[in-house]
């Protein structure tokens, strides 16, 4: 179960992360765009997948929305993963 939840959430994030490369290539080629929330509500599934596609695709780094909003996505995410892996540990599972 664990290689499985793993996977998934390597799928998604790799999948998010192509869907940032997808959204600039089209940027540079004026063509129909990946709506804004739509790129949010996925890096909130795939944050590593988005901030990565920010960093390689230099993609939307300048729209606070997502140069604030994802790091604080991650940091989030981070404390809510580590609340839940010391609960686990306190609950000996």
């Amino acid at each position: 179960m664990d290689k499985l939840l793993l996977a998934v959430y390597a799928a998604v994030n790799l999948a998010v992360f192509i869907m940032y490369g997808v959204d600039k290539y089209k940027a540079k080629h004026e063509k129909w765009r990946i709506p804004e929330s739509t790129l949010v509500i996925s890096a909130i599934l795939g944050i590593i997948g988005g901030l990565l596609g920010m960093l390689v695709f230099r993609h939307k780094t300048r729209k606070p929305k997502f140069a604030i909003g994802l790091p604080v996505i991650f940091i989030c995410e981070a404390v809510l993963v580590s609340m839940l892996a010391a609960h686990y540990l306190v609950q000996g599972k």
